[in-house]
């Protein structure tokens, strides 16, 4: 699928293609515009500004306005993509996510043999902004339900309530739902170098007060159009799509920012005057939650089966020896992931001076156990893999959560957060004793023949 037009904030032509992606890719945007076209997980941990719209941003490179994409997409039933765009922004459209909503079911979308991922909510979750008269609750429920109030103390909106459960149609009812802004909030935008793709074709402008003759005129040079006049406390002879059109596009923007949670979500949420910044803080909230409630092993490792790689299989690809052999078994691997153990003995040199009175495995040969398993994954997509090597080019998001003691089985698991592309891979790593996450990092390295 491919969408062309101008962003919202930018005013920029871009072209975005929605690519289907394996399992367990996640929504990822690239930046086809740049050298190395670079990648960025649509997750939340990755937004970095939310002041007109949700802008996610990885290494300098950023994607903004994303919100309606995502929405259309996660509502819709898709897990995976990889969304290709030539420019900073995706295109605002008519400032709905229909044309993305009528493309994606006219496409359709492929089930895929992995299991979707739940965040269960196990006891009412809140975020609220006093101040601001904003408040976002979620409370235990069996399927994912939104409802959405907006009050902006606006004698032309009103009051105004929009819910979307399971069986609705989205297509229909949500995604025609445009973008809105308040007449008094213009000329600080366009001062502010913003909405410079703005005009009254994609954006619902809402008049609560009068408008004179002299503001009349310079609106007109602001948009370019002569036929400019206020009706029914809306800029032009506008047509509302629905009586409650505006609280439906909050619940529109909604459901996109919490896409960027990643997994989705058996909870009904309630939200009064939600807005960008608050719903990606509180998926940042809910992402400490889940964190706290202990992440999972995705495979589950049986002794008893024959492993995929055993050791001297795994010899044969990895230039590693001791002491520096740290996988035993590979016992899962796809095109995109893998699992492998280290069984950690008291007999590691390590542990004579890591340390003699309390052996504890290093957490550096922790990072080099993920990266070997990782390593096997690329590895297996080329021929000969004896000849080459990976090499660690950086180690970002590092967290040692748990010791790891002799005894201990440590089952290493890598996925792709990217294809891999001129010998560079990017992998989220975990590492698990049991169901504990002892540790987790996302590693880059690069293959290479070996000399």
């Amino acid at each position: 699928m491919t969408f062309s037009g101008k962003g919202l904030h930018t005013g920029v032509k871009v072209t975005m293609t929605v690519n289907p992606a394996p399992a367990d890719h996640g929504i990822v945007f690239r930046r086809t515009d740049i050298e190395g076209q670079p990648t960025i997980p649509a997750l939340c941990e990755y937004v970095t500004d939310t002041s007109r719209g949700t802008t996610i941003e990885r290494d300098g490179v950023r994607v903004s306005t994303i919100e309606h994409i995502m929405s259309a997409l996660w509502t819709l039933g898709v897990d995976n993509a990889l969304v290709d765009i030539d420019g900073p922004e995706t295109p605002i459209m008519d400032g709905s996510a229909k044309a993305y909503a009528e493309q994606i079911q006219a496409v359709g979308i492929e089930q895929q043999s992995a299991e979707r991922r739940y965040y269960e909510v196990r006891e009412k979750q809140v975020y609220t902004i006093p101040e601001k008269g904003v408040a976002i609750v979620m409370y235990p429920d069996e399927e994912f339900s939104v409802s959405v109030h907006v009050d902006y103390n606006s004698k032309v909106i009103g009051n105004q309530y929009a819910t979307l459960i399971p069986g609705d149609n989205y297509t229909e009812a949500i995604a025609p739902c445009r973008t809105f802004v308040f007449l008094h909030e213009l000329e600080p935008l366009f001062k502010m170098n913003l909405i410079k793709g703005g005009d009254l074709d994609n954006a619902i402008v809402v008049v609560e007060n009068p408008v004179s003759d002299e503001q009349l005129d310079h609106l007109k040079q602001i948009f370019g159009k002569q036929d400019i006049r206020v009706t029914g406390g809306y800029l032009n002879n506008l047509q509302l799509r629905a009586n409650n059109e505006l609280a439906r596009h909050k619940l529109l923007d909604l459901l996109g920012d919490f896409a960027l949670l990643g997994i989705r979500i058996k909870g009904r949420v309630w939200a009064t005057r939600p807005g960008h910044f608050a719903n990606t803080e509180f998926m940042k909230q809910i992402q400490q939650t889940i964190r706290r409630e202990g992440v999972k092993p995705r495979f589950k490792y049986d002794a008893r089966r024959a492993p995929l790689y055993d050791i001297n299989e795994i010899r044969a690809m990895l230039p590693h020896r001791y002491p520096f052999m740290l996988i035993d078994r590979i016992f899962h691997i796809d095109g995109t992931s893998i699992a492998g153990i280290k069984n950690v003995s008291i007999n590691e040199p390590f542990f004579q001076g890591h340390f003699p009175q309390e052996p504890v495995m290093p957490g550096v040969l922790i990072v080099e156990a993920m990266a070997q398993c990782g390593g096997l994954l690329v590895l297996s997509s080329v021929e000969d893999p004896h000849l080459y090597s990976t090499y660690f080019l950086r180690i970002d998001n590092v967290r040692f959560k748990h010791k790891v003691t002799p005894g201990d089985v440590l089952q290493i698991e890598a996925e792709l957060i990217s294809p891999v592309r001129r010998g560079i891979a990017s992998m989220m790593c975990k590492a698990f004793v049991g169901d504990t996450l002892v540790c987790e990092a996302e590693l880059m390295a690069q293959i290479a023949k070996s000399k």
